[in-house]
């Protein structure tokens, strides 16, 4: 197993707190693991394991609790008096009205709750109504480039980052490490059981081959300014007519399922949201260049993908800038203000070097500028904005 330290930290932080845990993230992103290092842990700390209850819904052996009412009373006949019992749901979304079941548990003053689902409506729906203000979520991603570097153990970061691009930041594909077929048949596996569980079957989609285009089409176009109707026309001048509404319930369907992410627009100097033009990213790059059925090239843009998912990991909400007619890659914003990133492959030409600085010089605030590229540079200060290498800020 892999230790996932950011996000133990965050279950450990909130032990015994008062609020139900819910991890959410794309299949095989390392949920369940999570949850089982988290279990042994409370073992190591000195909890009973016949005070830990957990319920993988995903195993077949676990099918006859899929029903709320028998789920129900299994965990209250597990429970003990004394002491604070653990309570793991994994893939919760299995069970029907499990928001119920939830809420009535969460009642009991001696049980912790811990919950994982592989869909973004586990907190859009019913639980969120229920339970409002009384759970915390944890959105995990597949493996960061740090946790694969550190995993393979190589000191070189170029060959690392070459390889977790090959090889997939999925947690599973490491048993498959050197093998690209292997790899490719693994990651089908996930995208095949994304597409059918967590997207077709939820929203009872009929034109598969549809979804899949759009998906294609979004992959294809991964750091590029896209649009409900940009895409419709790009369909319908395929052969394939589709309105911009039913492209809209695609997407949505496709980021609920966290195989796809949404970066919305953000005009920095009017310090308000923006409708239009947004930006995708895919879940894993190697994922993208299965779908796609291509590699090499793109470089700026696959970096650019990797850089958005690990500001995520390090929980920025994060936008595309709008500096008058000027854009910034990213606005990292926390509740401790705001942090903008440009990326690019290489700044080594002069001029590339100035088109990238430009956005960051327009902005006028005091909050952190930096442009992360891929050259093995020292790196660089041009009045306050910080030039890193962006293998080295990965590695933090």
């Amino acid at each position: 197993m892999i230790d996932r330290v950011e996000y133990m930290e965050r279950l450990i932080a909130y032990r015994d707190k008062p609020v139900i845990k819910v991890v959410t993230g794309i299949r095989r992103c390392g949920k369940s693991t999570l949850l089982a290092l988290f279990q042994e842990y409370l073992r190591q700390n000195g909890v009973p394991g016949k005070r830990i209850v957990a319920v993988n819904f995903e195993d077949y052996a676990n099918r006859h609790l899929r029903d709320p009412d028998v789920l129900h009373a299994h965990v209250l006949e597990k429970m003990r008096p004394e002491g604070m019992n653990y309570v793991f749901l994994d893939e919760i979304q299995a069970v029907p009205s499990f928001e119920e079941v939830v809420d009535s548990l969460h009642l009991r003053q001696n049980l912790d709750i811990y919950l994982t689902g592989s869909n973004a409506y586990l907190l859009s729906g019913e639980l969120a109504t229920l339970l409002s203000g009384r759970y915390i979520a944890i959105e995990m991603l597949p493996l960061s480039f740090k946790e694969y570097a550190g995993f393979i153990g190589t000191a070189n970061l170029e060959d690392a980052y070459r390889e977790y691009l090959l090889f997939s930041s999925f947690p599973g594909a490491l048993d498959f490490r050197g093998n690209a077929k292997h790899v490719a048949d693994y990651l089908q596996g996930i995208y095949s059981s994304v597409v059918l569980k967590d997207v077709i079957s939820r929203h009872r989609f009929a034109d598969v081959m549809m979804l899949e285009s759009i998906l294609r089409f979004a992959f294809d176009n991964v750091g590029s300014p896209l649009s409900s109707k940009r895409i419709s026309d790009a369909m319908s001048a395929g052969g394939r007519r589709i309105d911009t509404k039913t492209v809209e319930r695609y997407l949505r369907a496709l980021t609920d399922g966290f195989i796809l992410y949404q970066a919305k627009r953000y005009d920095v100097r009017g310090k308000q949201h923006l409708k239009t033009l947004e930006k995708y990213y895919a879940v894993d790059v190697r994922l993208r260049t299965h779908l796609l059925g291509k590699a090499g090239g793109d470089v700026g843009h696959v970096l650019e993908n990797v850089v958005y998912l690990e500001l995520l990991r390090r929980g920025y909400s994060v936008f595309v800038g709008k500096v008058d007619v000027l854009e910034v890659d990213f606005v990292a914003m926390n509740g401790d203000g705001q942090a903008y990133f440009q990326v690019s492959a290489s700044v080594r030409d002069a001029k590339t070097l100035e088109r990238e600085l430009a956005p960051l010089r327009g902005i006028g605030n005091h909050y952190a500028k930096t442009l992360l590229t891929l050259d093995n540079d020292p790196d660089g200060d041009y009045d306050g904005i910080l030039r890193a290498n962006v293998l080295r800020w990965l590695m933090e």
